[in-house]
Parts: structure tokens; C-alpha cells; sequence
């Protein structure tokens, strides 16, 4: 029961720029939190970054904050996630995240989840 679908995933080099999307044709982002999660080898669920139900509200991780902006478009019902100056260590498995009432998105709480979408940064 596909929810949430990812795409903009790819292999890159270091210093580049990628951006992710996030879609639903079933849930409206109006109401919900949305965010990114990421997974690399290994590891566990680390949360990236996440935008309000009410649009304007953002938060990041602070490794990514100042290289890396969330943003919405109501008329798409899209998340984008602008990923710049990419380095090795953001190479993982990006999840799109949705959450009813939890800010900012924890991984225990969240709703609903995307398939994930690889991004992987070459040196």
C-alpha cells in the first residue's frame, strides 16, 4: 500500500548537488509533517530534515543544515529535499517520512514511510 513515493535518487560525485522528491496521490501534506530520514550501511534511521504541516516551519540535522533545504509545493503535493555540496558521508538510503502529530518527525512516530530512494556520493 504505497503511500508516500521517493524519487531523485543517484550516484554523484563530492561538492555536487541532488535534489529529492516526495510525493503522495493518497495524503494530502497539507496535513501532515513530512520529512527525511536516512539510513546508511550499517546504521540506523538518522533524521535529515522535516517541514510543518503548516508549511513554513523547517528543521535539519545540524550535519546537513546550511548545505542541505526542505521545502513544499502545495499545488504538487511535493516535498523537495535540495541537497548541495554532497560529501561521502550523506550516501545512504533517503525515506520519505510522514507524521500526524509529532514535530519534529521522530522515527518512532512516524505514520507513514516512502520505499527509500539511494543516493550515493563518490569521492
Amino acid at each position: 500500500q504505497v503511500k508516500l513515493v521517493e524519487s531523485g535518487g543517484g550516484l554523484v560525485q563530492a561538492g555536487d548537488s541532488l535534489t529529492l522528491s516526495c510525493a503522495s496521490s493518497e495524503l494530502s501534506f497539507r496535513d501532515l509533517s513530512v520529512g527525511w530520514f536516512r539510513q546508511a550501511p550499517g546504521k540506523g534511521h538518522e533524521f535529515v530534515a522535516a517541514v510543518h504541516r503548516n508549511g513554513l516551519t523547517t528543521t535539519y540535522e545540524d550535519s546537513v543544515r546550511g548545505r542541505f533545504t526542505i521545502s513544499r509545493n502545495n499545488a504538487e503535493n511535493t516535498v523537495y529535499l535540495q541537497m548541495g555540496s554532497l560529501k561521502p558521508e550523506d550516501t545512504a538510503i533517503y525515506y520519505c517520512a510522514a507524521e500526524v502529530d509529532i514535530w519534529p518527525p521522530v522515527v518512532a512516530g512516524v505514520d507513514y514511510w516512502g520505499k527509500g530512494t539511494l543516493v550515493t556520493v563518490s569521492s
